[in-house]
C-alpha cells in the first residue's frame, strides 16, 4: 500500500473516531469519515498487543492491507479508514479476514456492488 494511502497521525486517528461513523462485526471496528476534496481514500490500523506477538500483529496488518489492494477499485474514495482488529483476527486466514473486512465494509455502505461478468 502506497505511503500516501496511509494514515500515520495520532491526530488523524483521533479525528476519525470523534467524527466518524463506526461499524463493527466480530473481528473488526471500522470507522468511516468522509473528507472532502480527497481523492483517494486512506487506511489507518491498529492492532493492539492483546492481539498476539509482533509476529501475529505485523500479519493482520498484512491480511487487511492486502484486502483493501484487492477491493482497491470497489472502496469509495474520499474517505478514511480506521480498522481496528480484534482478538479473534489473530487466528484468521487472509481468505478469512478478507471476508470479514468485506462484510464490514458493506454493512458500512463504502463498497461499491459487483457487476456481473457475461460472457460474450
Amino acid at each position: 500500500m502506497r505511503k500516501e494511502l496511509r494514515i500515520k497521525k495520532n491526530k488523524e486517528f483521533q479525528e476519525a473516531f470523534k467524527k466518524g461513523n463506526s461499524f463493527a462485526n466480530r473481528q473488526f471496528v471500522v470507522y468511516v469519515l468522509k473528507k472532502e476534496g480527497q481523492e483517494n481514500y486512506r487506511v489507518g490500523l491498529s492492532v493492539s498487543k492483546k492481539i498476539g506477538n509482533a509476529v501475529v500483529r505485523n500479519q493482520v496488518k498484512r491480511y487487511i492491507r492486502q484486502t483493501f489492494l484487492e477491493l482497491n477499485d470497489r472502496v469509495y474514495k474520499g474517505n478514511d479508514y480506521v480498522i481496528i482488529a480484534r482478538k479473534p483476527a489473530a487466528t484468521m486466514s487472509m481468505h478469512e479476514v478478507k471476508n470479514s473486512l468485506e462484510h464490514v465494509l458493506k454493512v458500512a455502505r463504502v463498497l461499491k456492488k459487483t457487476e456481473k461478468l457475461h460472457n460474450e
